[in-house]
């Protein structure tokens, strides 16, 4: 072969690979370039479903130990109730020699994991960079490098975004409030929280302009001094700094508690944060991504020996990226800046996984699959084609993987890590069976792709959905299949639906107690499960013969030191009594508190009502003596809801709610059918 055709085949050889490579996953923007729309600021977010969170501050010197106790971690300063001025001592000691950005960057990148976020300064108020607004920071350390411009820096060599975690909570900044319980010693004279919101702003200003991070990831904001309207500054602070930029939901107060989801119409942020742990069926409808150590600290801590296996680890990955979200999951470097030894050889594992596999987590979107009983899907769509991913744990040992409930037909199926191996995919009316190897080619995940044309149709169960689970009169109940190609058909009468009954199109009334049972039809015949609900026509509790002429309730405060609401509350010291139109909201109502609210509820006509009760901590209602909405122990704020049926007329109401630390929230607002849930007026509350 002469050199000029060589050359022209090389060329050639050069093209063709060219357009059978994947293309490249979506960067992140310019967070100072406004996007067109929600859904491209998130586009490389949601593509990137893997990232590495990282957990380093003056904590890693300790190393979780104090003292004669060595299970502490980033919290060790309150763990430990360490004086501000002893942990100051840290400082001077901090001088990672062995920090190299540009290695960890590399670990990351070879992972699989396609951004990074690092404390930029933890509860403890050190700052990992050297800020204009104080001098508790790296640039008054023997080390003086600044580590996140480093690793900004090395991030984006390696084509990895940036973000930093910053709390909102500082242990040490002075005019930060409230102060750690124990600190019983520590002035709060001429503390001012407002100047520290300054404080706040301006470090935050500090970061994006220097470091221009694609998120912002906040914590610590469930101290009672931080609330919604200074989680929404915060917010608007952060768009006007950076449009593109990612701020997460803990900006605001609505967090939901650790499942890191809200029902608030007036929440802000741009994704959810459940924190160890991965929502049972994701969080539909919502952007969101599970947090999670590699070990039981999130701060290095030297006598934590709890590792994850690195097959736990993969999995979780799967199993979040089935559910539609993203993994960020933990390493707590040591003090020296090198990633302990068992962080470093996971990291290594899963990437060897995601070097055959990545391709089944960057860029999918949600099994549409509710179970499967071997593992976990993702999909991708592309033009007029979806791929299914079939993440399989359980190998089958008959050599036929099976599909449940896939009505498509398959186009092509094969192995991902070893695509030359094309498999036989047949379709029946119970799903796809595929012809797979005798073993796993994989022992933690073998994944095999399926590819369909369009949308996969997928025979689930439909949805059955009401306000509420009884009703007085009559009810209106929502059927629903989830794809436009399929036929409901439901019954009230107890029999499972067949191809002779009435096709769903519209609500359902009903108007006596039943079971409303609901199947999938599919060319003529009944397919996937069949779904059923209990309705209950109720007998409303009767009106008590009260005399009660005032309007609102009664409130008595009570100084408790509760982790949940005891059985017998007789006998509390009262603090102070008082008439209002409503329950909560509570203005600064203190700690170690309880509220105990008293008086009548007076029910316009006989129907079911329904609860919704929010609270940061332990609550409960009670009505005509009966429990409707238990809310009770330790948490952050999070709703719980409840219904009754009620006559017309005045019915007993108690609600208790106590604080222990931390935050205050408290709110009870109620819905007839039909209505919207709203806070109660004074003209329904009697005492």
């Amino acid at each position: 072969m002469t050199a000029l055709r060589l050359l022209a085949f090389a060329a050639a050889a050069v093209v063709l690979a060219a357009c059978a490579a994947p293309p490249p996953p979506p960067a992140a923007p310019d967070p100072r370039r406004a996007p067109a729309s929600q859904d491209e600021r998130m586009a490389w977010w949601r593509d990137a479903r893997f990232g590495l969170f990282l957990h380093w501050g003056l904590y890693a010197i300790p190393a979780g130990k104090w003292r004669d106790h060595d299970g502490y971690g980033e919290w060790i300063r309150d763990s430990a109730r360490i004086p501000r001025e002893v942990y100051a001592e840290y400082q001077p000691n901090w001088n990672p020699t062995a920090f190299d950005a540009d290695a960890w960057a590399r670990m990351a990148k070879a992972a699989g994991m396609r951004y990074v976020v690092i404390t930029s300064k933890h509860h403890d108020g050190f700052c990992l960079w050297d800020s204009e607004q104080t001098d508790w920071d790296v640039g008054r350390t023997p080390h003086g490098r600044d580590v996140l411009a480093e690793l900004a820096a090395a991030c984006r060599k390696h084509g990895l975004a940036f973000g930093t975690y910053h709390s909102i909570m500082d242990w040490h900044h002075p005019d930060y409030l409230p102060r750690r319980p124990w600190e019983t010693e520590r002035p709060t004279q001429g503390a001012d929280f407002a100047r520290y919101e300054r404080y706040l702003h301006a470090q935050v200003a500090e970061l994006v302009q220097r470091h221009q991070p694609a998120i912002m990831w906040f914590d610590g904001e469930w101290e009672s001094t931080w609330n919604h309207e200074r989680g929404v500054r915060l917010f608007a602070h952060c768009r006007e700094l950076a449009p593109a930029m990612l701020v997460n939901n803990r900006v605001d107060v609505h967090r939901g508690g650790m499942a890191g989801f809200s029902t608030a119409t007036d929440a802000v942020g741009d994704f959810a944060t459940p924190e160890q742990e991965i929502p049972a069926t994701g969080l539909p409808g919502v952007d969101w991504e599970s947090c999670m150590t590699m070990n039981a600290h999130w701060g290095w801590n030297a006598a934590d020996r709890d590792w994850k296996s690195t097959k736990d680890l993969l999995r979780n990955l799967i199993d979040i990226a089935s559910k539609g979200g993203n993994y960020l999951l933990n390493v707590g470097p040591r003090a020296d800046g090198t990633f302990p030894p068992e962080a470093v050889e996971r990291l290594a594992q899963i990437g060897a996984w995601m070097a055959s596999n990545g391709e089944a987590i960057h860029g999918t979107t949600a099994s549409p699959f509710d179970a499967l009983p071997w593992g976990r899907c993702t999909t991708k769509r592309a033009g007029d084609r979806t791929t299914l991913y079939l993440h399989v744990f359980d190998w089958p040992k008959d050599g036929v993987l099976r599909v449940p409930g896939l009505g498509s037909a398959p186009r092509r199926a094969l192995l991902v890590g070893d695509p030359g191996q094309r498999l036989r995919a047949t379709a029946s009316d119970d799903g796809v069976a595929i012809a797979v190897p005798a073993a796993a080619i994989d022992a933690i995940a073998t994944v095999v792709a399926l590819e369909v044309d369009g949308a996969p149709l997928v025979f689930r169960a439909p949805t059955i959905t009401a306000e509420s689970a009884s009703f007085v009169r009559a009810l209106d109940v929502e059927v629903r299949g989830d794809d436009p190609r399929v036929e409901v058909r439901c019954t009230t009468d107890g029999r499972d639906p067949e191809v002779g009954d009435p096709l769903v199109r519209g609500p359902v009334r009903i108007t006596a107690s039943c079971t409303v049972r609901a199947a999938t039809f599919w060319q003529g015949r009944r397919r996937g499960p069949v779904a059923a609900r209990a309705f209950t026509k109720a007998t409303p509790l009767p009106p008590v013969k009260a005399v009660a002429k005032r309007e609102g309730l009664v409130v008595e405060r009570h100084a408790v030191d509760w982790r949940s609401i005891p059985d017998d509350r007789g006998g509390l010291p009262v603090t102070a009594r008082d008439v209002v139109a409503t329950v909560g909201p509570l203005r600064d109502p203190g700690e170690r508190v309880a509220f105990v609210y008293r008086g009548f509820l007076l029910a316009p006509r006989d129907d079911v009502y329904r609860f919704a009760l929010a609270s940061d901590d332990g609550s409960k209602l009670w009505l005509d003596g009966q429990v409707v909405v238990d809310h009770d122990g330790l948490h952050g704020p999070t709703e719980k809801r409840g219904e009754v049926a009620l006559a017309a007329g005045l019915h007993a109401i108690e609600v208790v709610w106590f604080n222990a630390s931390g935050g205050a929230t408290l709110d009870l607002q109620w819905a007839a059918p039909g209505a919207p849930f709203a806070p109660f007026d004074a003209a329904c509350l009697r005492h």
